[in-house]
């Protein structure tokens, strides 16, 4: 498992990759033309469209001593629906500006993209196998920018496993592989993001594996003294999010219901594979995310997901 400061050096990447800076802005709000993620927010930007920034607006205001948390509350319905008129509601917007300057949203964030972003990417390394500081640093990455899954299944039918061939010769080919995906992307937005992977395969090229200080990444000096702060990523929305499962009305319907029921039966919980996001559904997955540890709201998004997989 990485160390705690090479996990800061991992997170500190993905932050200049956007920002040009080791830390990301907690009060940043965003709206790139053409982005289908729509509305991003916070250190690690997340989006509108993947329903992550309403998990994040809830967690802030349920949180103690949340200041703007009664601003916020008025806006929760219409994040949970992912309303894209929010893109363009300027009080909206100035309140997400506001609560990013408060000490609480910062620890909220914090708390969050761990659980969200990081957490997700080490359990999917260590599925894999991986252990250098590089390669977790490449995975995060791709869960934070999209589409990880796709590109590591892409990988692994052409090139093999890690133990295969080698962890670095797997990761430089998954580097490679996700950096023409980037460059051919019907999302013209993505092609200017194919810098992530060259950025990385300078690493490579360098022997950067255990991400040991000091190196310089894209005219930025990574140094101990810039990391004092546990630093994370703000990262460019892709246009292949997955929805948060949820109970609503009308029920949630279709194939991902299904496989989310097909996972918790693996589980052990008895379940009709109808696809139809229902209460009993609803009360099985607070069940299992009580189980194991996580935030029991019933919602099935990245955290869920990546115990379910595990």
């Amino acid at each position: 498992m990485v160390t705690q400061t090479q996990k800061q050096v991992a997170q500190a990447i993905v932050n200049v990759f956007e920002t040009s800076k080791l830390v990301g802005d907690y009060d940043r709000v965003t709206l790139l033309a053409g982005d289908s993620g729509h509305l991003t927010y916070g250190r690690s930007q997340t989006t509108l469209a993947s329903g992550n920034l309403f998990l994040l607006i809830k967690d802030y205001i349920d949180a103690d001593g949340a200041l703007f948390a009664p601003e916020l509350s008025a806006y929760v319905d219409r994040l949970r629906d992912t309303d894209f008129t929010l893109d363009t509601d300027h009080s909206f917007r100035f309140w997400l500006a506001q609560a990013g300057q408060d000490p609480v949203m910062e620890a909220v964030q914090d708390k969050f993209f761990d659980r969200i972003y990081w957490d997700p990417a080490c359990q999917s390394a260590q599925a894999l196998g991986l252990e250098t500081a590089l390669a977790f640093a490449v995975v995060y990455d791709s869960r934070i920018h999209g589409s990880w899954h796709f590109i590591r299944d892409q990988v692994l039918e052409r090139h093999g496993t890690p133990q295969e061939i080698g962890e670095e010769g797997w990761i430089t080919r998954y580097v490679m592989s996700r950096r023409d995906w980037l460059a051919g992307h019907n999302n013209r937005l993505l092609h200017r993001t194919i810098y992530r992977m060259e950025a990385f395969l300078t690493l490579i090229e360098d022997r950067r594996w255990s991400l040991k200080l000091p190196f310089t990444l894209r005219g930025v000096a990574f140094e101990e003294g810039a990391l004092q702060l546990t630093s994370g990523p703000s990262a460019t929305a892709e246009d292949q999010q997955d929805r948060l499962l949820m109970l609503t009305s009308p029920l949630m319907v279709g194939e991902d219901v299904r496989t989310l029921q097909r996972a918790l039966m693996s589980e052990g919980y008895a379940i009709n594979i109808d696809g139809l996001f229902d209460e009993a559904l609803a009360r099985m997955v607070k069940m299992y995310q009580q189980e194991k540890g996580l935030v029991a709201d019933g919602i099935v998004g990245s955290a869920t997901w990546s115990a379910l997989n595990r």
